[in-house]
């Protein structure tokens, strides 16, 4: 074992040697970082499976393959916000999200049969970049004494601010058992159970 990480590590250092001696890359030359860059950016889009995962979200109901999914979540200006309160406004998200650059317009997730708030968003900023320091810097931020998950999305469709839960809310409300204040109490199975009772 030993003899073959000698020369393992000897065959390395000619052929690093070798390869510096004639190819000698100035790492201030912007050209070459540039095309690197590129180069990088085509080979993750291209091999989606050998780059970490960038979004922790993900709309089940994607109409497209996963890689159509990838691409629209690395090139999107949209983010996805979860754990809100029900009673968080609008001005206090545009407050908010405004630290991080422009924002276009934030859509407020709603119960599909009351219309009310249901503790999950949707913020669309003008750049990418704006985008990315949102998710950077805000991600795990206390708003109205919750931490609140910032996330990319592939982009909002009509719709798709609705809960998806068999009530009208999000599917995690229904399920909970411990008591929340801030997401309407108990879930709303627990809550169908007291009322029998």
């Amino acid at each position: 074992d030993q003899y073959l990480l000698y020369c393992f590590s000897r065959n390395f250092f000619f052929r690093s040697s070798f390869r510096n001696q004639k190819f000698q890359m100035n790492p201030f030359d912007e050209k070459q970082r540039a095309r690197n860059a590129i180069k990088a950016e085509i080979f993750a889009i291209r091999h989606p499976e050998t780059v970490t995962q960038i979004s922790e979200y993900r709309d089940q109901r994607f109409q497209g393959t996963l890689k159509e999914q990838d691409l629209a979540l690395r090139t999107s200006t949209t983010l996805y916000i979860g754990n809100l309160s029900f009673y968080t406004s609008e001005d206090q998200l545009y407050e908010l999200f405004g630290r991080a650059g422009e924002v276009k317009r934030i859509i407020i997730g709603l119960d599909r049969f009351k219309k009310s708030p249901c503790g999950f968003c949707f913020v669309i900023y003008y750049t990418r970049a704006d985008t990315e320091n949102a998710v950077k810097f805000l991600n795990r931020t206390m708003l109205d004494g919750r931490l609140i998950r910032v996330d990319y999305d592939a982009g909002f469709v009509e719709g798709r601010q609705y809960g998806r839960g068999r009530r009208g809310g999000q599917v995690r409300d229904e399920y909970r058992e411990q008591f929340d204040p801030d997401r309407g109490g108990y879930g709303k199975i627990w809550q169908d159970r007291e009322k029998k009772y």
